[in-house]
């Protein structure tokens, strides 16, 4: 049996509802993006929230709605997608980047604090020691799994910086401090601007789109005005029979619009989102019980206080343990039909990073333990019995052929 590493979970619901707005005649931005925004926004308990094309797309418009400028900096994650990084670039400013946490892979905050007396002792000469002004911060909730974000404001708030949350993989995640405290959302007024990722692959999907969500109704406006071309407000609905012909541009903006079709799956993927969350989450339990007591393996972190939204199930080889590596054991679940893949090559360790940026790796020794030893096993709310038992199966059955301890006794 083959287990794909993800198949995206779309209903009857998804289906008619695209149908609809195809014989509605609105096809691009319209009511249906309307109604995926206000959904959203009432699901993660946050006022505003504006439907774009990608969660990079809502990073960049973040950035750019808080004024990142030319040689500013933003402390970034090496554990994570390019994209976060490269909004940073499209404003000709400089990611300075940050290692992870050896436990969750999050952003190692202490590191950030780090990486912020370097600068400031101009011993980074590499990116120009004194004349950074580091000016903004963004964690990333690697596989659904929230970062304290008192921590990182804490941070912020001694530092001046702002705060972007790349939320790609964290719908729909919570985190509170303490048993007794209630849940906060991710996108809850927990940072300036909190995005999402409504890729294929994603904890819901609109094949591809993202969401820009804020509590602060300026960002909120600049935002949604460079989304689409700088066009001012009455462009939004010229085409309706309330709106006017014409319009104004008010700023160089961007093209970054979602369409009704994208939101039309969007609306039936976020009625669904919570219990998507809790099958997931089911899966996840049925691969730590069937995986425990395997010393071959290190299983992925959460606890009591955090809403996992499992959009990744991470494992980490073992590899003093292992007498292959993390890539030939990523071959032999191919070879037996099990989809996987790697969250994430750092960043640090591309070439564009590494030779254009010069980021020495020396830098990130947790990045560099964990990048060895990282692989990602398919976790989707559609997976059968059949397929979870197999994914067990074939991982247990590696971990029991290539284990050094069977190598040391036959020795």
């Amino acid at each position: 049996m083959n287990v794909p590493f993800m198949r995206p979970q779309l209903g009857e619901e998804e289906i008619a509802e695209v149908v609809d707005t195809l014989r509605s005649g609105w096809l691009t931005t319209g009511p249906k993006v309307n109604r995926f925004e206000t959904e959203f926004a009432k699901a993660v308990n946050a006022p505003f929230a504006i439907a774009v094309n990608s969660c990079t797309a809502a990073l960049h418009l973040a950035v750019e709605a808080l004024g990142l400028r030319r040689r500013q900096a933003v402390l970034v994650p090496t554990m994570t997608f390019a994209a976060t990084s490269e909004v940073v670039l499209y404003n000709d400013a400089i990611p300075v980047l940050v290692d992870c946490d050896p436990v969750t892979g999050n952003m190692d905050l202490d590191d950030a604090r780090r990486k912020m007396e370097l600068l400031w002792s101009g011993k980074l000469d590499f990116l120009g020691g004194r004349e950074i002004d580091v000016v903004g911060i963004m964690p990333v909730h690697v596989g659904g799994l929230m970062l304290d974000l008192d921590k990182v404001n804490d941070l912020a708030s001694e530092f001046g910086l702002w705060v972007v949350e790349d939320a790609a993989h964290a719908f729909p995640s919570a985190w509170r401090k303490n048993p007794q405290d209630e849940w906060r959302m991710c996108g809850e007024n927990t940072s300036d601007v909190t995005c999402f990722s409504f890729y294929a692959n994603k904890t819901i999907t609109t094949g591809e789109g993202g969401m820009a969500v804020t509590h602060n109704e300026i960002l909120a406006e600049k935002i949604r005005l460079m989304s689409l071309h700088g066009l001012s407000r009455d462009a939004w609905q010229r085409y309706s029979e309330s709106g006017s012909w014409d319009y104004r541009i008010v700023a160089p903006g961007f093209k970054y619009n979602l369409t009704d079709i994208a939101a039309a799956i969007g609306i039936h993927q976020l009625a669904a989102g919570f219990e998507m969350r809790e099958r997931r989450e089911d899966i996840a339990d049925a691969y730590t019980a069937a995986f425990k007591g395997l010393d071959e393996i290190e299983l992925p972190s959460t606890d009591g206080d955090h809403l996992h939204s499992w959009h990744l199930y991470p494992l980490r080889l073992r590899l003093e343990k292992l007498s292959i590596t993390r890539n030939d054991f990523i071959e032999q679940l191919k070879k037996n039909g099990i989809g996987c893949s790697v969250h994430w090559r750092p960043l640090h360790l591309h070439p564009f990073y590494s030779e254009r940026c010069r980021w020495p790796a020396s830098h990130f020794p947790n990045a560099n333990y964990l990048w060895e030893r990282i692989v990602s096993l398919p976790l989707f709310p559609s997976m059968t019995t059949e397929e979870i038992n197999r994914v067990v199966s074939v991982v247990r059955d590696l971990c029991r052929a290539h284990t050094k301890a069977s190598l040391s006794l036959v020795a």
